[in-house]
């Protein structure tokens, strides 16, 4: 019965994702109802195969949505119909962005850009600058994936350095690099979904993102040189060690200097291909992203002369991966079934006037100081950060702010950045913990609370001094 419904899930949601699609450059009543019932079903087919508390979450949701339909007294079929499309490019995307994987997967890329980079990182204060640029690069195509890989390759690197100053340094060098990806990077879908929901400018977006990135990779780098000093350890003498124990393997081979060279090709090809296409072409980001991953794999292997790879991946993916992600994705159909329930509803206009009211209470306090807290709170019960971005941002979609597009995105996102480094129960937190071995506690609370007071400090004055300027 089990393997039954993990088919059935299977279909529904390859289907669900066709559909997208069809309805979105075709359009039409009745495909848009087709669309929303593979949607339902495979909402429901989940239930039969995810354990109860996997599906605690999208279930939560779901009754909070029928509730609000209830209250408010708007249709429920009417809701159901529009509410289970909400999510389909959403959904779609983070179908297809795994598939990155496979190309990743044909040659030692990581491991050769790693190697080329150690040799410019030869103090603790680069290789800590080093892991934090690695993990972002690689989250492009691995997403939180990209936490284990590198943690994998540095642990290798320095497999003769141990203890809680060693875990500490590459640990928070991971973490806080991955959840700074949140605020710029282009195939994280919470970035693409609240740029897209609020019409935020894609370029600006990233630009301004990446510059507060930026400056939190350096805001980390220095709160590593203390946390340092308090283990009272000399951690650039651990690395020069294992530099000089690896010297001769270090030193690259042709073969290593083509993949690098390579992968930096297949880099810009890819997200170049994004960019160009989303300045040339009316198309909504969450469908051009996709759509230019799947031509750009199918290329990558034809041009290697391994078509036979694609269906060899693709049959396990069907298989194995895809219904691995009912849950992410039930959480997903049950979040767009809520935000349509709140939007139709006009309660979303009302949680607005409401953290409105509660900045003008308060002296010196906006809208933009209280923006962040709203999806910290939520990490801190379980909701991450996808699924707290797309109902924020599915219900501020639907508001009037004062504010440009771009800046309501940073204040989101800055707060995804917190709520992925402090929430032990968001999933990057859990990764780390499982391949370092320390408590989620430790890696997450106890060693960037004081980073994250901080970051939010320095994205606050920015905000501020924006609305100040410029507002």
């Amino acid at each position: 019965m089990v393997q039954l419904a993990k088919i059935g899930y299977t279909l529904c949601i390859s289907l669900y994702v066709l559909m997208h699609f069809i309805v979105y450059f075709i359009g039409g009543e009745v495909l848009s109802a087709t669309l929303s019932l593979f949607g339902l079903a495979s909402f429901l087919l989940g239930y039969f195969f995810l354990p109860l508390k996997q599906a605690g979450v999208s279930l939560f949701l779901f009754i909070i949505a029928l509730i609000v339909h209830f209250s408010a007294g708007t249709s429920l079929i009417e809701g159901s119909v529009s509410g289970f499309t909400v999510m389909s490019g959403l959904i779609a995307l983070l179908l297809i962005v795994p598939t990155i994987s496979w190309v990743l997967e044909e040659k030692p890329y990581i491991k050769s850009v790693i190697n080329f980079a150690q040799k410019l990182l030869n103090t603790s204060r680069k290789f800590y600058f080093g892991m934090m640029v690695i993990t972002q690069i690689i989250s492009y195509f691995l997403l939180f994936g990209s936490i284990p890989m590198v943690y994998g390759m540095i642990n290798d690197f320095l497999s003769n350095q141990k203890g809680e100053a060693w875990e500490n340094y590459k640990g928070t060098a991971l973490l806080r690099a991955f959840s700074l990806t949140t605020m710029w990077v282009v195939s994280i879908p919470s970035f693409i979904f609240a740029v897209d929901a609020l019409g935020a400018s894609l370029g600006l977006s990233i630009l301004q993102g990446f510059i507060i990135s930026l400056a939190g990779i350096f805001l980390s780098v220095l709160f590593s040189h203390f946390q340092e000093r308090h283990y009272g350890i000399d951690l650039t003498e651990g690395i020069q060690e294992q530099l000089a124990k690896i010297a001769e393997e270090k030193k690259q081979e042709t073969k290593g200097n083509r993949d690098v060279v390579e992968f930096a090709f297949l880099f810009v090809t890819l997200f170049g291909s994004i960019f160009l296409i989303n300045a040339i072409i009316d198309v909504k980001l969450l469908n051009i992203i996709p759509i230019v991953i799947v031509a750009w794999v199918i290329f990558y292997f034809i041009i290697r002369r391994r078509s036979s790879a694609i269906i060899e991946n693709g049959r396990t993916y069907v298989t194995k991966s895809i219904p691995g992600k009912a849950q992410q994705f039930s959480i997903l159909l049950a979040a767009g079934f809520l935000i349509n329930a709140v939007n139709q509803s006009g309660y979303g206009e009302y949680i607005i006037d409401g953290l409105f009211y509660v900045t003008d209470a308060v002296p010196f306090l906006n809208f933009l100081w209280v923006l962040p807290f709203v999806v910290i709170i939520l990490g801190f019960i379980g909701l991450g950060p996808l699924t707290v971005i797309v109902l924020v941002s599915g219900i501020l979609q639907g508001v009037e702010l004062p504010y440009p597009p771009e800046i309501v995105v940073l204040g989101i996102t800055s707060g995804s950045v917190i709520s992925i480094m402090l929430s032990p129960l968001i999933l990057p937190s859990i990764i780390l913990s499982s391949v370092n071995r320390l408590s989620i506690i430790k890696n997450g609370l106890l060693f960037n609370y004081k980073y994250a007071l901080a970051f939010y400090v320095m994205v606050q004055i920015y905000l501020q001094l924006f609305v100040l300027f410029f507002l």
